[in-house]
């Protein structure tokens, strides 16, 4: 009797221990939705996603490694971009512009608090604006930034941003996610030089950043105190996966429900998954333009007929057809007809060898006897084009185009960077080519002619060489100060075609957006702009 009774409390005590492993083996790291802990519980709206690089310390005020799409999560505008360009309220409800365009009036929400629980009023905004002109010539890229004089604290919810000059697209600057937005007190650091470090990431928008482990994963919960509409779901875990190989087979398992973002997988990997009926797709409109671009800085560089004889020299076609699988489209300029003040159609360079080679024989770089790389006054026809090791269609393009090229005599050495090596040496014009993709909306067509002009980005540097550069700054310069349309349009086709004509940017593609995303996600859409987050309106079913 005490051997049957022993028996069945080990029996027992084994079925406990099989229930207890089943239940710990059935669980997923930080899978979404979340498993309750408890039978009629209301499940943690959640999901997972990856990005390939750390988030950095989400600082609104400052550049990489702080990622955009996190920034945006965090932090807010005074005003939206909306569809079609429009302007929206957000954090200021209206404003008012001076009739010589040099002040701006904005009249913010009364009910808005900074996750921290403090008020976000106009003496915030005067803070976070000063900070920004600590640092002028770094964010002068965007005209705004380099053009404003100061703020003034009208009134507890009123301030008033004053120009040194008119420049018409101030509204459209301060829609963009960086560095026009807005960080509690509390972040501040001690001399309030926000560009070099933040005390800790506290916006007034629907995302805090709850936890961060660097180079693994930051975890963000909903606010609960978001003055606005709040999002259905609870938590984003963004885990870092390098590896874009390793994310889609992390997607496949079941661990992310969202892929997203640029280059965040192969074209190739998002076909096949796009084909795959257990999962959902989208895809967006063109949103930029992948290019090339050319540092005439270089003497080679300097000559007209090299740049036209590269650009001539390559089939874009089959290029963006072979790498893209036709996701991205063949560019045949800068920017589109879909941005404001694009309203003409270039003539497109043609794929066309023996012109190629004309120009380069005009150039006076002939091909050794024995053959190989062209030569001029003992020196060889050959450039380093930089790529970022981590963008793998930039790698791919680089080299088809360096054998297209080679054909023709040209030598084209690959190096691939780290993106902060890249970004730098680019910055400091210490390149020959670049991979490079315009802003698109809000920022473009006014940022990338500004970049063309100031000095700091590396596109002014590349055009430093040019024929007729005091002339096209200067065209710049009257075109964003204008406050008359119809000349605004005369002077963006006379600007826009003389970019087309240099060939110191050679577009590639027009890029496009895609989402993978598992099928228990629905209103997964994309964002207005560009660099925005897309969890705001994301459900789980």
């Amino acid at each position: 009797m005490q051997k049957n009774k022993v028996f069945r409390a080990m029996l027992g005590l084994l079925f406990v221990f099989m229930l207890v492993t089943v239940a710990a083996c059935s669980g997923k790291e930080q899978t979404a939705p979340s498993v309750t802990a408890n039978q009629g519980e209301e499940k943690t709206k959640e999901i997972t996603v990856s990005w390939m690089r750390d988030l950095g310390p989400s600082n609104p005020h400052a550049y990489y490694p702080s990622q955009l799409f996190s920034q945006s999560m965090i932090y807010e505008p005074l005003v939206k971009y909306g569809e079609g360009g429009e302007i929206k309220p957000h954090l200021a409800t209206r404003w008012e512009i001076s009739s010589d365009g040099k002040e701006y009036i904005f009249y913010l929400r009364d009910d808005v608090k900074y996750s921290d629980g403090t008020s976000f009023n106009a003496a915030s905004v005067k803070r976070n604006m000063d900070a920004i002109l600590q640092n002028q010539t770094t964010h002068s890229w965007l005209g705004t930034a380099k053009l404003l004089d100061h703020v003034e604290a009208v009134d507890e919810y009123v301030v008033k941003l004053v120009m040194k000059e008119s420049y018409y697209p101030v509204l459209q600057d301060l829609t963009t996610v960086r560095p026009f937005r807005f960080l509690a007190d509390a972040g501040f650091p001690e001399g309030d030089n926000t560009l070099e470090s933040i005390q800790a990431p506290i916006g007034t928008g629907p995302w805090i950043l709850d936890e961060y482990k660097q180079d693994e994963y930051s975890v963000f919960v909903r606010n609960p105190d978001y003055w606005g509409e709040q999002p259905e779901l609870e938590k984003v875990t963004v885990r870092i996966i390098p590896d874009a190989e390793t994310r889609v087979l992390a997607f496949e398992k079941g661990d992310l429900d969202l892929i997203f973002g640029e280059g965040s997988i192969s074209l190739d990997e998002f076909t096949r998954l796009q084909k795959n009926e257990n999962y959902e797709s989208d895809l967006s409109g063109p949103l930029g333009t992948r290019s090339l671009i050319l540092n005439t800085q270089n003497e080679k560089l300097a000559d007209r007929r090299v740049r036209l004889a590269l650009h001539h020299g390559f089939d874009k076609a089959s290029l963006i057809k072979g790498i893209t699988s036709d996701v991205e489209q063949p560019a045949a300029q800068v920017l589109s007809t879909d941005y404001p003040y694009v309203s003409k159609t270039f003539t497109a360079y043609d794929y066309d060898v023996n012109k190629a080679i004309a120009y380069l024989d005009e150039a006076g770089w002939t091909v050794p006897s024995t053959g190989g790389i062209r030569e001029k006054n003992g020196e060889k026809l050959s450039f380093e084009l930089m790529f970022d090791t981590t963008d793998r269609i930039q790698k791919a393009m680089g080299e088809a185009i360096q054998a297209e090229w080679a054909a023709l005599g040209v030598e084209l050495r690959l190096t691939g960077l780290e993106l902060t090596e890249q970004t730098k040496r680019f910055r400091e014009g210490d390149y020959d080519l670049n991979f490079w993709f315009n802003s698109g909306v809000p920022y473009d067509p006014h940022t990338l002619i500004n970049a063309v002009a100031e000095k700091s980005f590396g596109v002014a540097e590349a055009h430093t060489n040019i024929a007729g550069k005091e002339q096209l700054d200067q065209q710049i310069k009257q075109v964003l100060a204008s406050v008359n349309v119809e000349e605004r349009q005369q002077l963006y086709d006379q600007i826009l075609q003389k970019i087309q004509d240099e060939s110191v940017i050679i577009p590639l593609s027009y890029i496009r957006q895609y989402n993978v995303y598992q099928k228990n996600l629905s209103n997964v859409s994309f964002p207005e702009s560009r660099w925005d987050h897309p969890f705001n309106t994301i459900k789980v079913k």
